[in-house]
């Protein structure tokens, strides 16, 4: 296989949940890394960039620190570096999104859907991240849009979000849970509506330690884990060390826009300068995730 098209992880399945806890640990100390198991070639690294989320799940009033303004700036550093990502886009904005028992939304702002609207002509790949990203349970290490609903609830919220982006011309191959937390049941669901399910560090205790990509029912699993996972003055040492090892293997990078206005983009400028001498464009992934998907 050619160095421009990796390959993806053979099927694999989800762990009994005293190896999952396992795995999360191992992970913790250490003990795992993000590469393992993965299909990874000799060559030069193709880094998958996500980035979560628009609107900004603290920003039920767009005027704010997390508003649209701030958004276009954060945007304007890949597009200039010339550095293509998925955004993790959400069709509800909660008024606390850390509340399980405040349910009050709102919908999309025109200011908010035209933004939306540029970056697709931009070529911003989307994903559907959740439907108003409000965690069902108030302890930090559960927050969770998803888990503990049933599935036909699970299915109705689902439809809804992919329903209402449909409806400004957003389309959504890919999902990236909010809080990178769902139920194994819900699994097969998704995997039905994506052809691409996302994770992160939080999906282990619920999906099992996998590699990354990997084939997993009908869809591509990609889960995301640090060192490519974080703020991108950490993940930046990551992609040295994957140049150096010279694996030429598909990176899904993890950042989250609202972290980067803490040093007002300087980390993120930096990252974006090496991304730039990268190969970072979701086509060839999507191709191959939706050719698997086919056979």
């Amino acid at each position: 296989m050619s160095e421009a098209t990796p390959e993806i992880a053979a099927a694999g399945r989800i762990p009994a949940a005293p190896v999952r806890y396992a795995q999360a640990v191992a992970l913790k100390l250490g003990r795992l890394g993000w590469q393992d198991g993965s299909a990874a070639g000799t060559g030069t690294p193709l880094p998958l960039v996500r980035v979560d989320e628009f609107p900004h799940a603290g920003a039920f009033g767009s005027s704010g620190r997390f508003g649209t303004e701030a958004f276009k700036r954060f945007h304007a550093v890949l597009a200039e570096a010339g550095v293509p990502y998925l955004l993790a886009a959400t069709p509800h904005v909660s008024r606390d999104y850390l509340d399980p028992e405040q349910d009050e939304w709102r919908p999309l702002e025109d200011a908010e859907i035209a933004e939306l609207q540029d970056l697709k002509r931009d070529g911003v790949t989307f994903a559907l991240h959740g439907l108003d990203h409000r965690t069902r349970h108030a302890n930090p290490r559960r927050h969770s849009e998803l888990c503990g609903l049933g599935i036909a609830e699970t299915e109705e919220r689902i439809d809804l979000a992919l329903s209402t982006l449909v409806e400004i011309g957003i389309e959504t191959p890919v999902f990236v849970p909010p809080f990178n937390r769902f139920d194994a049941s819900q699994y097969p669901l998704l995997a039905e509506r994506f052809d691409v399910v996302c994770g992160g560090p939080e999906s282990i205790r619920l999906l099992g330690f996998q590699p990354t990509p990997i084939r997993l029912d009908k869809a591509v699993y990609l889960p995301s884990y640090a060192p490519l996972y974080g703020r991108a003055a950490a993940v930046l040492p990551g992609i040295e060390r994957m140049i150096e090892a010279e694996e030429a293997i598909w990176a899904p990078v993890t950042l989250h826009w609202g972290w980067e206005l803490d040093d007002d983009f300087t980390g993120l400028k930096r990252l974006c300068n090496r991304l730039a001498e990268l190969d970072c464009d979701w086509r060839p992934f999507l191709a191959a995730a939706k050719s698997g998907r086919a056979a």
